[in-house]
């Protein structure tokens, strides 16, 4: 007979695990919306309440590490957005939602829009700073798009006055709050673009909820500010608020006020920067010419006449160019016949590729020979004169020019020592300009003086 039961008997522990796992997984991340009731908040800190509906209830938890992102603070009766998982309380066998964020049931939507949409501009590249364009440095006519009776533009327009009294500024009316708000804001950026006069948009509003700030979060702008051929300004709310039009516009200002400091320099600053410049300029200018004067006057006295200097100049280049039109000639005559023995040595070959990378350094090495060549004749002639001049010091024939002799014996020998000679022995005697016969008949010492 069949067990009726299943073939495994699972204890309540693991059953409840089990069905924890189940949960878990399938209930991974829900958003549900709903009425807080019973809120309890024991010593620990966490946040226990149920959230419940007309039809059913279920508990949930808030975990203390999570409560630093509220925006609101829970109390019973107040309706609230929560996303989440839902869990399995083992011990009781309970399941229940563990809240990883919660917020007012308006404001909780508004901010989950909010955050879907800017995820896919930011996708789409609307974001990026690359796109992002550099504002004019002293814009003529700046156009601002706002509530033309709210405190951000009044805020705006005292700030400009101050900086830059010249500069135009003019004001499309729209509304900043409300039903349309994002419609008219829209329309003014299309109508700015389509005079094309304002060199800058902004985009002014005073602080507010996020509520208050929904038409500045609505695509339909975000695509309008990123498609303007006008750089846009976003100066909306207050410095801790940040709208989709901040994101997309090429610059954000915290304040309407910081809007203005930021667009417009100050004409004081700018002129005293003007003037500084101005005399920094001038300075270089005297002191450049001075020195330039000074170097002026020392290169005449160097330089002297200068048409004496042409003179030699002009010679030595006449020279220089005769010498090198001979060594060139003849380095030319012997590259011809070379260039002769090479082409037939080449006459196998394709010599067209070779010759052309060689041209180059054909010419280059004919400059560079001939100028060795000049250097070298020159070295050779100093040489030649200096051997010349060192021949002539010790040559034995200008010795003999002076009044000297110089005997000679019978055999050729030179006769250097009294101490060679033999009485009766016949010498020649070479005199610079001729030669004598003698005969010896005294043989005397210096020592016998």
């Amino acid at each position: 007979m069949e067990n009726p039961f299943d073939h495994r008997i699972q204890t309540v522990n693991e059953l409840t695990r089990s069905i924890r796992g189940l949960l878990e997984t399938s209930y991974s991340m829900i958003t549900v919306t709903g009425e807080v009731s019973n809120l309890r908040r024991p010593q620990s800190g966490h946040l226990y309440f149920t959230l419940k509906d007309a039809y059913a209830q279920i508990r949930a938890v808030l975990f203390k590490a999570q409560q630093r992102y509220l925006t609101c603070v829970p109390a019973d009766g107040l309706e609230v957005l929560c996303r989440g998982r839902i869990s399995v309380y083992e011990p009781r066998g309970e399941y229940q939602l563990i809240i990883d964020y919660l917020d007012a049931k308006g404001a909780g939507l508004l901010r989950i829009a909010f955050d879907q949409l800017k995820a896919k501009l930011e996708a789409e590249g609307l974001f990026a700073p690359e796109r992002k364009r550099p504002l004019p440095f002293l814009p003529r006519n700046i156009a601002v798009v706002t509530a033309p009776q709210g405190a951000a533009i009044r805020d705006f327009l005292l700030q400009a006055r101050q900086r830059s009294p010249g500069t135009a500024i003019s004001i499309m009316p729209v509304r900043v709050q409300g039903e349309g708000a994002a419609a008219e804001i829209v329309q003014a950026i299309t109508e700015l673009n389509r005079m094309g006069r304002a060199e800058i948009i902004v985009i002014c509003r005073g602080g507010g909820s996020l509520e208050d700030l929904r038409a500045f979060n609505e695509e339909t702008l975000a695509r309008a500010i990123a498609t303007s051929k006008i750089p846009v300004v976003s100066a909306v709310g207050h410095e801790v608020d940040f709208t989709i039009a901040d994101f997309v516009a090429d610059l954000r200002a915290p304040t309407p006020t910081a809007a203005a400091q930021m667009i417009l320099p100050r004409q004081d600053v700018l002129a005293a920067a003007i003037s500084d410049l101005n005399h920094r300029v001038s300075a270089t200018m005297t002191r450049r010419l001075a020195t330039a004067r000074q170097q002026l006057m020392t290169a005449r006295r160097l330089l002297g006449d200068p048409g004496r200097l042409l003179v030699q100049h002009h010679l030595r280049l006449d020279h220089r160019q005769t010498e090198l039109g001979h060594a060139l000639h003849r380095r030319l005559h012997r590259d011809r016949d070379q260039l002769n023995d090479f082409n037939v040595v080449l006459q196998h070959h394709d010599p067209r590729r070779t010759i052309t990378r060689h041209h180059g350094q054909i010419r280059e090495n004919t400059l560079r020979l001939s100028w060795l060549m000049q250097r070298l004749l020159s070295a050779k002639r100093y040489q030649l004169s200096q051997s010349v001049g060192i021949l002539d010091a010790v040559s034995p024939l200008a010795v003999l020019s002076r009044g000297y002799a110089i005997p000679y014996r019978h055999d050729g020998a030179v006769l250097r020592s009294v101490n060679q000679a033999r009485l009766g022995e016949e010498i020649r005697l070479s005199l610079n300009d001729g030669h004598l016969g003698c005969k010896i008949t005294e043989i005397k010492h210096n020592t016998d003086r």
